[in-house]
């Protein structure tokens, strides 16, 4: 504990990239799809009054080929929506989730994102789709996303986000590091 409120170091981590954002949105473009799943890491949390930001990951998810940087702009966009509240983005994100078209790592970015934007139940479909889709595997491909990799703990990212909104009975998982919670 450093004493300095958090508040105050969050509103000016975001006031730096939203004055970075001319910056930052060329990033999206970039050869290097880690440069791109970056770039949305840090410009899902400007401030976007003119929907410049949320525009610019609509429209590089059109033309984007990688799953993984697919995966990143819909987080990035739940993210946003999170901060400034967008009906029709929530309502993309699950359509996203919905799609058999999109690449297992979308739909599941999507459905956590949808999770995380909305009050509804879960439906029974989200559930099946995160049965099916989320396997050890393909979360420990997922760490790759910063998301991903800040939400994990004793297990990767993406299934403690599942256990923890889905099946929140279930119990943390053991680790022998001292400084973890305890079952």
């Amino acid at each position: 504990m450093t004493g300095y409120p958090a508040g105050w170091s969050v509103a000016a981590a975001r006031a730096a990239i939203t004055a970075g954002t001319p910056m930052l949105l060329p990033l999206l473009d970039d050869f290097d799809p880690a440069v791109r799943i970056d770039a949305s890491y840090a410009l899902a949390t400007a401030a976007d009054p003119g929907l410049t930001v949320r525009t610019a990951f609509t429209n590089r998810f059109a033309e984007e080929q990688e799953p993984m940087v697919l995966a990143a702009m819909v987080l990035a966009t739940a993210e946003t929506t999170r901060a400034h509240p967008h009906t029709p983005a929530t309502a993309w994100i699950r359509e996203v989730w919905q799609d058999w078209a999109q690449a297992p790592e979308v739909r599941l970015a999507a459905a956590i994102g949808w999770l995380c934007l909305t009050d509804e139940p879960a439906p029974d479909t989200l559930h099946t789709t995160i049965d099916v889709l989320a396997t050890e595997e393909r979360a420990r491909a997922m760490e790759a996303l910063p998301w991903m990799a800040a939400a994990g703990g004793n297990e990767p990212g993406l299934l403690r986000c599942v256990r923890r909104m889905l099946h929140p009975e279930q119990p943390e998982p053991y680790s022998d590091d001292p400084w973890s919670p305890r079952p």
